[in-house]
């Protein structure tokens, strides 16, 4: 633990931002597939070997229980890391995905469950009132208790339970490292057919969040989306967000389009003269990316966007594609967070 702590102190200036994405990621974090399109999150082609249990001294410390804090009630709850971890898997992934992507989600909220459980020891957060996050989705990762996944999955909550809980199982001791702390374990439902970059998403270079090829992405549902908005209702998502912003007669000039990532982010815009991001221009207008072009079309500004999320890190939809093409869980977390060490890690007493 007090490795960790020591580590973790050199990063905690880079912040897990699960802004769903979109806002959820429309007021959902960006990590969580659509549930309603293909039934809506982290990364190393790691051999078989390579998640072979280590000698006894290499194993990271790992949490028994956690500490959440419930928005509603305002109490601090403690829960066990296999029921939190199975929870945050029914909330980020649909269970009908394949089991090798069901595992490497699992490992994913697990390494961002400890790693925020660090951060939170180094530097509480005061509204968290000494809990290590909270159930509000908006801020962290998310996550149902199994009343609330009963509910969600209805009729076939039996057969999805079992189904997450055995993927969580099979994988609960393992955590994603790099340089021996808990890595910022980023997901997003989709790509734009190539992962992004921390660094152009969140200002911040992370060896282990680069771009990586993830084509499969292309084909998933509602990969491509238009959102259109008329003269006033764009101006008016904006204003707050631009208030010097002027509009020109030709509303092909209101938004102009500059450098965007290799990737396909948009990383520069030009909204009523005003310069901004394509993140932040996303988030204004509630777009599901900043993968977008525009264009006019009878008197309304048509956007269309490509993919589902920031896109840094592992792709939801990129990792079930991989499990149906027969990649296990460790070659799904190598290939979407290189540089990263798969760990098996060990339950304080």
């Amino acid at each position: 633990m007090k490795k960790y702590l020591m580590i973790l102190g050199g990063f905690t200036g880079i912040l897990f931002l699960f802004t769903v994405i979109p806002a959820r990621f429309s007021a959902q974090p960006d990590h969580a597939a659509e549930y309603s399109a293909a039934t809506p999150v982290t990364t190393l082609s790691a051999e078989e070997s390579a998640a072979a249990p280590k000698s006894e001294p290499d194993k990271a410390a790992l949490c028994e229980n956690y500490r959440m804090l419930d928005i509603t009630s305002g109490r601090v709850e403690e829960i066990s890391v296999r029921d939190y971890v199975i929870g945050a898997v029914c909330a980020e992934m649909p269970a009908t995905f394949e089991p090798d992507a069901l595992k490497a989600q699992a490992v994913a909220a697990h390494t961002y469950a400890e790693r925020q459980h660090l951060l939170e020891s180094a530097s509480p957060t005061a509204s968290l009132c000494g809990a290590d996050f909270s159930n509000d989705s908006s801020q962290y990762q998310a996550y149902f208790t199994e009343n609330q996944a009963r509910q969600y999955y209805g009729d076939n909550f039996e057969t999805a339970y079992a189904k997450v809980t055995q993927a969580v199982d099979d994988v609960l001791p393992y955590v994603l490292e790099y340089d021996g702390a808990p890595i910022i374990a980023a997901f997003c439902s989709m790509s734009a057919g190539v992962t992004e970059s921390a660094e152009n998403i969140w200002g911040s270079k992370v060896e282990y969040l680069v771009p990586v090829e993830s084509q499969a992405d292309t084909s998933a549902p509602r990969y491509l989306e238009t959102a259109q908005f008329t003269g006033d209702e764009f101006q008016a998502a904006v204003q707050s967000m631009l208030p010097g912003a002027v509009w020109e007669e030709d509303m092909a000039k209101w938004v102009q389009i500059g450098a965007s990532s290799p990737s396909g982010t948009v990383l520069e815009v030009t909204v009523g003269g005003v310069s901004c991001t394509g993140q932040q221009l996303r988030e204004a207008l509630g777009l599901r990316s900043a993968v977008f072009s525009v264009e006019v079309q009878d008197g309304r500004l048509v956007f269309t966007t490509k993919g589902y999320g920031h896109g840094v890190g592992m792709s939801q939809f990129g990792a079930n594609a991989m499990a149906k093409d027969g990649a296990g869980w460790q070659e799904i977390l190598a290939h979407y967070y290189p540089a990263a060490e798969l760990t098996e890690g060990q339950v304080e007493s």
